[in-house]
């Protein structure tokens, strides 16, 4: 099994279900949710560049292992924002791609959620649309671990920039569920999207 097939059978799994939260609603959920984002990131800054030190062949048995641990802490960061702001129950499989790889692949996640003035219409993806999906975000999820990869190769130079570019990821999937969840937001049960 090559890295594209891993990269997309961990995809399928993790965003298959959604995890729980332990995320009361606070006063102030924006606060909350920028201090959830900045543990988080920095969780995965520590935890990518932890697996990133081994040097060369060893560095790069690490790349799968590593993104998966990065995608647990950013899963459960969507989680608990959404739990933040209440909208748990907003929170479902293309909600959770959405903010995770929006900015990472925001080509292919561009129709889960629409913009209606100041509503986000979150619509509901067909099984065959959210395979496709996740095989093109595993192909540029791919394309990018490989070039990082490189990284590996230079030890504790190349741990250091795996880690840096884990906490800058995170940053951008909790802001991306901040403004996601901030405002009102619509599940549209009506009409699946599917793509061919």
């Amino acid at each position: 099994m090559d890295l594209l097939d891993q990269l997309i059978g961990v995809l399928e799994g993790l965003t298959s279900t959604v995890p729980a939260s332990a995320e009361d609603r606070p006063d102030s959920p924006s606060v909350r949710a920028q201090e959830l984002t900045m543990a988080a990131a920095s969780r995965a800054g520590a935890t990518a560049g932890a697996l990133a030190l081994p040097p060369g062949p060893l560095g790069m048995l690490t790349i799968v292992p590593d993104l998966i641990a990065v995608w647990h802490i950013q899963r459960q960061l969507v989680a608990d924002i959404a739990a933040c702001y209440g909208k748990s129950a907003e929170l479902r499989r293309e909600a959770m791609v959405y903010c995770m790889f929006r900015h990472a692949a925001a080509q292919v996640v561009r129709d889960l959620v629409v913009r209606l003035g100041t509503r986000l219409l979150l619509r509901q993806a067909t099984v065959h649309t959210m395979e496709k999906s996740l095989q093109r975000i595993g192909v540029a999820i791919s394309k990018r671990a490989l070039g990082r990869g490189v990284a590996r190769w230079v030890p504790i130079a190349g741990a250091v920039g795996v880690g840096a570019y884990a906490f800058y990821d995170t940053v951008q999937v909790g802001r991306t569920a901040r403004e996601l969840f901030e405002g009102e937001v619509i599940v549209d049960r009506d009409q699946r999207l599917a793509v061919d």
